[in-house]
């Protein structure tokens, strides 16, 4: 029997069996996010948390093309247009989600099968156990949109091996499944066609079942790879993206003649100038803050700047509204980004700091 802790729409929320499921439930538009969606999954854990028969939850997509394409970008950009307030409380409700994800007390499985971007990076990469696929293709291309890698990316991406996150941030550049093992953004490849076995397995798990078992019931049917293609090019990505400042990243690439370092000299060509230098500075600092919602609290204060921002505008225009792929970035080149610029991203906002719920 199939207990529905949310009414079906957007997004199904029941248990079945023992496992609490999670659906995002818009295949159409690839289970992009929305503000209703987040707060239904909000709900979803609160009963799933409180219910003792609830042994473990389990994160999924509807269809066959992937786990979320991101947020709702065009809603998003309509607000903005108007200097709505969209952005405000989405984001300030989606990453409190975030970081519930993160700490929540029972096993939490997320499917990360097809495209994961954005927003489902959001609702999947901070859950516990992370399983990906052969189809898995996995980025945060925000950067390409006049924004930054959100929902606690810059945790992420920071914590990634050497420079690999800083190379995956600011080119957006698809992961593969074992590419997301190696960056630290998931930890298991599941064939898919053993992802309905798994589901079927988790569904069977009694309650108390410890995070260590469900890690030992994934590797029954896991392939054991680890790295993907982008481990080979470590010495390389290190070498290019180990600066501080974006014009000393784009000189040593320029220095290097080879196939990809020209690849990603053109690639981050195409991104927001003012994208690439705030999401460098938002990694940096990342590495050295010791847990995500601190991260979380300063995505969010550069997030409400986005909102306000052309950029972000404009970016969205070419890639959603019109895809042109031709945004006219303001400015237009790293070199005119200045220090004035880039404070505004960091500044305490007040009143309108993120901040979390001490329980639910």
């Amino acid at each position: 029997m199939n207990d529905a802790v949310v009414a079906e729409g957007d997004l199904i929320a029941r248990k079945e069996g023992s496992a609490g499921i999670i659906r995002l439930n818009r295949p159409k538009a690839i289970n992009a996010v929305t503000l209703e969606m987040f707060h239904d999954i909000d709900k979803a854990l609160n009963a799933f948390e409180a219910d003792p028969d609830v042994a473990v939850i389990v994160l999924e997509g509807a269809g066959e093309r992937g786990l979320c394409a991101g947020g709702d970008i065009r809603t998003l950009w309509e607000s903005s247009k108007v200097r709505g307030d969209l952005g405000k409380i989405l984001w300030r409700d989606e990453y409190i989600l975030n970081a519930r994800i993160k700490q929540f007390p029972k096993p939490y499985v997320a499917f990360m099968d097809g495209i994961v971007m954005g927003g489902g990076v959001g609702l999947s990469a901070h859950a516990r156990h992370r399983v990906v696929t052969e189809r898995t293709k996995l980025a945060m291309p925000e950067v390409g949109l006049g924004f930054f890698p959100d929902v606690g990316g810059t945790y992420l991406l920071s914590r990634s091996p050497g420079e690999i996150g800083t190379y995956f941030g600011l080119t957006g550049t698809t992961m593969n499944g074992p590419d997301a093992i190696y960056a630290k953004f998931a930890d298991a490849v599941v064939p898919s066609a053993k992802l309905a076995a798994l589901r079927a397995a988790l569904t069977k798990v009694q309650p108390g079942t410890t995070s260590a078992d469900i890690d030992k019931l994934i590797g029954g049917f896991a392939t054991g790879e680890k790295t993907g293609p982008v481990a080979a090019q470590q010495a390389a990505i290190d070498g290019w993206f180990a600066y501080d400042r974006m014009e000393d990243i784009v000189t040593a690439l320029m220095a290097d003649e080879s196939e990809l370092a020209q690849a990603t000299l053109k690639t981050l060509g195409e991104k927001s100038p003012r994208g690439t230098v705030v999401t460098l500075k938002l990694l940096r600092l990342a590495r050295t803050t010791a847990t995500l919602e601190a991260c979380l609290v300063r995505e969010y204060r550069a997030a409400l700047e986005v909102f306000a921002s052309d950029d972000f505008r404009e970016g969205v225009r070419a890639a959603v509204i019109d895809k042109d792929r031709n945004p006219k970035w303001s400015p237009a080149g790293i070199e005119d980004v200045t220090p004035e610029m880039v404070a505004r991203y960091f500044a305490e906002i007040g009143a309108d700091e993120l901040t979390f719920p001490d329980s639910k």
